[in-house]
């Protein structure tokens, strides 16, 4: 939580007046946290910061909301000037752990929170973190390990013909070949919380691997006169919201009804196993009509933190997760509409001259870099209204980019428009850069908390964007992150 109390920091500056206000501010910011109004929250303890610029309190607290906010850079940045105001203020450690931990940084964050240790041997609270995230990396140290010994893929290894299905097993059976009365039935079973059997999960997945393996990191798809393609963004295991728009807005996968998800499907929401199944079932049956992306969370690091790996070992088995990764190793990165606008989950980069030849050359069968163009397709963000050039990446990985790093790539690429997600819009839409930009999201009330709307896009051949946005529907009660209690643990 923030802390409500005084103090933190020394030094001389402001005045009494200041001090005051600024302690009244905090006040206000911490009723916001508490309230998971952390873009309010946020901003009060900016303020608070300018009147008061030296008290640590204040720049912990702010981490925290960045640390709710997936801002991780901002987070470590304001966490580390709380360490230098006050290097004996033991939450600045927590809150750069916290930091540290949103980034799948689990070195980092040992170290941080043995800072804790150090400084207070006997404080419970300390060593229970210590040592759950002293587990954390000795386990992904092991897992690197086991992938260093490994000869050949995993989809290699799965052996379909000895996984058998019992008798009593209620659920969809999968037909030969994928029918639609099949995915029609899964979703429906989905919706009653009931389960697809392992064996068939396995068959739809490796089905999709060799669906993936040979398509390129750039996918074109074209709009004929008449048709069209729709645009989702985000969706993070938001199950039953997805399935409303499917049924009643947006039309479900078809032939004729050409679909594009653009990246991070899971985690977050606690039904992203059926979310990801649901839209590959989808593929298997429309393999040119549906077309899925790679988004930051389609990735290892961030499926152990925020809940797909622990949704994925509760609904199946530890070698399912690591075919699921193989899979999201291999999805596209980019979708092209009728060779003028691209569409990518994250943003541009950190430098110009970037081609659409560079980027169909990548090598994306591998968990991203922390720079790079592969890095920043997934991970970067627009600046606001007419900001230009660059920025460090507030969520420390990727950039921010301006108006005109936007208007140099669709220039030298011939293209016209930036389509990306990413990033929460209360519209669930924003158009940005001069209309050169759109941003897409496409989970509503966003951690059954945010309150924003979802939309998602139609282009017909004239390439003209077309909105629809949409509120969020009940859902069976599973809070978000319900997979990923040994995290959140660690981030609170």
């Amino acid at each position: 939580m923030a802390e409500s109390t005084g103090g933190g920091g020394g030094g001389g500056g402001p005045d009494a007046d200041a001090i005051a206000r600024a302690e009244e501010l905090k006040g206000r910011a911490n009723e916001h946290f508490k309230g998971r109004r952390y873009g309010e929250a946020e901003a009060l303890y900016s303020e608070a910061i300018a009147l008061h610029p030296s008290n640590a309190i204040l720049y912990a607290n702010r981490s925290a909301c960045h640390v709710r906010m997936e801002n991780a850079g901002s987070a470590i940045a304001d966490a580390q000037h709380a360490i230098e105001l006050d290097p004996s203020y033991l939450k600045g450690y927590y809150r750069l752990g916290s930091g540290h931990l949103a980034l799948g940084k689990y070195r980092e964050a040992l170290g941080d929170f043995a800072q804790v240790v150090k400084r207070k041997p006997k404080d419970k609270d300390a060593l229970r973190r210590y040592k759950q995230c002293k587990s954390l990396y000795q386990r992904e140290q092991f897992e690197r390990a086991i992938a260093s010994d490994r000869t050949q893929p995993v989809s290699e290894t799965i052996d379909l013909d000895a996984m058998t299905v019992p008798a009593e097993y209620d659920g969809p059976h999968l037909p030969e070949p994928i029918t639609l009365e099949f995915v029609q039935e899964l979703m429906a079973v989905y919706e009653k919380q009931g389960k697809l059997h392992k064996k068939y999960v396995f068959t739809i997945l490796l089905k999709i691997k060799e669906l993936l393996v040979n398509t390129p990191p750039v996918v074109d798809v074209s709009i004929a006169e008449g048709k069209h393609v729709t645009v989702f963004g985000d969706v993070h295991g938001q199950y039953f919201d997805l399935v409303h728009v499917l049924r009643d807005l947006s039309g479900v996968p078809s032939e004729d009804n050409v679909m594009i998800f653009n990246g991070d499907l899971v985690d977050r929401g606690s039904w992203s196993v059926e979310v990801i199944m649901l839209l590959f079932a989808y593929k298997v049956l429309y393999p040119n009509s549906v077309h899925i992306a790679r988004g930051n969370h389609e990735t290892k690091n961030m499926n152990k933190v925020y809940g797909f790996e622990g949704e994925v070992k509760a609904k199946y088995d530890e070698k399912c997760m690591d075919l699921f990764t193989e899979i999201f190793q291999a999805l596209p990165l980019v979708h092209l509409l009728n060779s003028k606008v691209f569409i990518t989950h994250g943003g541009l980069f950190s430098s110009d001259g970037v081609m659409l030849d560079e980027i169909r050359q990548l090598n994306r069968f591998k968990e991203p870099p922390d720079s790079g163009v592969m890095c920043e397709l997934l991970w970067s963000d627009p600046l606001p209204g007419n900001a230009t050039g660059r920025q460090p990446s507030k969520r420390g990985v990727g950039i921010g980019f301006g108006k005109d790093v936007t208007e140099k790539f669709l220039a030298d690429n011939d293209l016209e428009l930036v389509v990306r997600s990413h990033e929460v819009r209360d519209e669930g839409y924003s158009v940005e850069h001069d209309g050169k930009l759109i941003t897409i999201f496409s989970a509503p009330n966003y951690c059954d908390q945010v309150g924003n709307k979802g939309a998602f896009i139609r282009f017909g051949s004239d390439l003209k964007p077309q909105f629809t946005q949409f509120t969020h529907v009940p859902h069976p009660d599973l809070k978000p992150m319900a997979y990923a209690s040994t995290y959140t643990q660690l981030m609170t």
